[in-house]
């Protein structure tokens, strides 16, 4: 059976990302930080009309990777603090990563945590700066599943390709 770990990828070996933590006993979330500093653009653009909405996501590297057993599933969400003092938000509420993402050809399993900003200016995300959380979950199945012999082969959002 697999363990259930964090790992750096190799990109970012020797750049100082750090893995993640809970930041209290009882936390359900490991906040996952940013690997390099990044830019996520308002979703506010001026154009032909005021104020235009661009509902453009942006990925954000974390240089980390997950080791997970099969039953398993790592939920990325929102910080609490993301929308109400940045303004970030991921666009589909919920960042889901399975066990099969982890180590595949495309791009060794790197997360990338998808993000909207819905304040006015741009967000500078810092190297090292907490983005989002990761929970994990054990999942079930139906009682009539019949299981995929597909193997993944490739990297974020490939498992519709």
């Amino acid at each position: 059976m697999k363990k259930r770990k964090f790992e750096i990828v190799s990109r970012y070996q020797k750049q100082n990302v750090s893995l993640p933590l809970r930041q209290t006993q009882s936390a359900a979330g490991y906040d996952l930080a940013a690997a390099e500093d990044f830019v996520v653009p308002s979703i506010w653009k001026e154009g032909p009309q005021p104020s235009q909405v661009a509902l453009t996501p942006v990925l954000v590297p974390t240089g980390l990777k997950v080791c997970l057993p099969a039953d398993e599933v790592l939920l990325l969400v929102n910080r609490s603090s993301g929308p109400l003092k940045r303004g970030l938000v991921l666009p589909n509420s919920i960042g889901v990563i399975d066990a099969d993402y982890y180590n595949n050809d495309n791009n060794e399993g790197e997360i990338f945590v998808q993000m909207l900003n819905f304040f006015p200016q741009d967000y500078h995300i810092k190297k090292g700066e907490r983005i989002c959380q990761g929970i994990f979950m054990k999942y079930l199945t139906t009682t009539d599943d019949l299981p995929s012999t597909v193997q993944r082969v490739g990297g974020f959002g490939s498992s519709d390709k």
